[in-house]
């Protein structure tokens, strides 16, 4: 297994409900590791910032929302995290992806977010492929696929539709049995 470069950061959520430190991790791809071991590859990239994704959701099941979660990258290094708030914020437009997004686009300074990477635990829904097509993400990674309200593929196609002028770079399945144990253990306690 090829080794990663792993540096600590801090971004704070300036959200005064939810005050907590995000330990972001900077992936640093031009750094060497000891021995002259080559950089991970961009596949095991994914998976480390997936990993991030999960703790998101972790979160999320911690406080009775359902278990999803995203973090979007910027430059290496993850600008925004955010897990599905929608009970706690009675709010429901707070999923995951659209906090996040909501967050990158403070840090950043821009509603545009042409440079960043969006990773989700599960295949976004309408609302949150179309704020990403708006905000004009460069490329999303998700872990399962959403059969009941997937828009990349699923039920139908917000992501890169024929009629939209954004196109977004799209890689599924990342750690996707995981992010799925985590939904099914929320529905079955729910039950």
């Amino acid at each position: 297994m090829k080794a990663l470069s792993l540096e600590k950061c801090n971004v704070v959520d300036k959200n005064a409900n939810y005050n907590f430190r995000w330990n972001a991790i900077t992936y640093n791809t031009d750094r060497r590791m000891p021995n002259d071991q080559r950089p991970a590859t961009a596949d095991s990239a994914d998976e480390l910032w997936m990993e991030e994704a999960l703790r998101c959701a972790q979160r999320a099941l911690e406080r009775n929302e359902v278990p999803v979660g995203a973090v979007i990258v910027c430059d290496g290094k993850i600008v925004a995290g955010a897990w599905n708030r929608n009970i706690s914020d009675q709010d429901p437009t707070a999923h995951a992806e659209i906090v996040a997004l909501r967050e990158a686009g403070r840090i950043i300074g821009n509603h545009r977010l042409g440079d960043c990477d969006l990773f989700v635990t599960i295949e976004p829904c309408p609302m949150c492929a179309g704020a990403m097509v708006h905000a004009r993400i460069r490329r999303l990674v998700y872990g399962s696929d959403d059969p009941k309200a997937g828009a990349v593929h699923s039920t139908m196609q917000v992501v890169n539709h024929p009629q939209l002028n954004h196109r977004i770079e799209v890689r599924s399945g990342v750690l996707a049995g995981r992010s799925a144990e985590l939904l099914q253990t929320f529905f079955k306690s729910r039950r």
